[in-house]
């Protein structure tokens, strides 16, 4: 990726485009002043069947200024615009400067509407079904790409849709998690659990817990180890919420299960990132519109929405 990050780059650019514009110019002075000798009757000699002959005639005046003025324009527009390399103009236009003054346009314009909803809680909000129209069209623009358009996630990116949740349901803490976003990092654990053989008879335990698929001889041999994952997921294995930790009980499986995932679980660990979404933090989403959105998500997993 360096590559194309260099100086070398915009050099090249800038070369290409001066270039293109100065040789249409040269061709066309060059052009201008070739003189091509003809016939007394102002043909070039050329015949096509048989009495088609092609006249040496000049370019119509017209054409010839039409193809001066692209000269022309195309020189003004690489002064006023960014078009040169890394060189961004007289007039200071960009494409990103362009989108976030759209962005502050319709912002503006949208603002008394969603300012009707500062007021109300997410419930009263998930009951009304113009929020729920807004909310559902902030999910699909900006979460659907992670937690699926239907909100059931997939592996590595959770459902949204039940009431298992790592870092908490309620609407407070899904706006704290869509505001500032959130870190999930379960460290290796292979060498705090001992040999190989300790580390398969641990993760049995684990599956154990929520009465998936095990070998119950390995299970019991591993349940002593499960103290080293009690610290984060509790020792029960019903997780923490404080700290993003899994509960192992509800056969709920983020990452995928069985046993050979669950050892990799633990002898490479996890890191899972959700970037936060509010403006403030680096997102796109106004706090109004992290508000809409927040009630729009716990609606996914409490009572369906009833129309106004």
């Amino acid at each position: 990726m360096s590559d194309f990050i260099n100086s070398f780059w915009p050099i090249y650019i800038s070369v290409i485009s001066a270039a293109g514009v100065f040789g249409c110019l040269l061709l066309l002075i060059l052009t201008a002043r070739k003189k091509v000798e003809s016939a007394e009757d102002n043909t070039t000699g050329h015949v096509w069947d048989g009495d088609l002959r092609e006249l040496n005639n000049p370019m119509p005046r017209w054409w010839m200024w039409l193809f001066v003025s692209t000269v022309v324009f195309a020189t003004f527009y690489l002064i006023a615009y960014p078009g040169m390399g890394s060189y961004s103009g007289q007039l200071g236009w960009s494409q990103v400067g362009a989108y976030e003054k759209e962005v502050e346009r319709a912002e503006a314009e949208l603002a008394p509407l969603y300012a009707s909803y500062n007021s109300m809680s997410a419930e009263e909000m998930s009951k009304d079904s113009a929020a729920m129209a807004i909310g559902a069209n902030l999910f699909q623009n900006n979460c659907a790409q992670c937690h699926s358009s239907d909100a059931r996630g997939g592996k590595s990116f959770p459902n949204l849709t039940d009431n298992d949740w790592l870092w908490g349901g309620n609407p407070e803490q899904i706006h704290a998690t869509i505001t500032n976003g959130r870190m999930g990092v379960m460290p290796p654990q292979a060498e705090a659990i001992g040999t190989p053989d300790d580390v398969r008879n641990l993760a049995n335990y684990v599956l154990s817990l929520s009465g998936s698929p095990h070998d119950s001889a390995k299970a019991s041999m591993g349940k002593d180890k499960f103290l080293v994952c009690s610290a984060c997921h509790g020792p029960d294995g019903k997780g923490n919420q404080a700290l993003g930790a899994p509960n192992l009980t509800d056969d709920i499986w983020l990452h995928g299960w069985g046993e050979s995932l669950v050892i990799d679980m633990i002898n490479n660990g996890k890191t899972n990132i959700m970037p936060p979404q509010a403006k403030e933090n680096g997102g796109k989403l106004t706090p109004e519109q992290v508000n809409v959105l927040t009630a729009y998500v716990w609606s996914l997993s409490n009572k369906p929405n009833s129309a106004n």
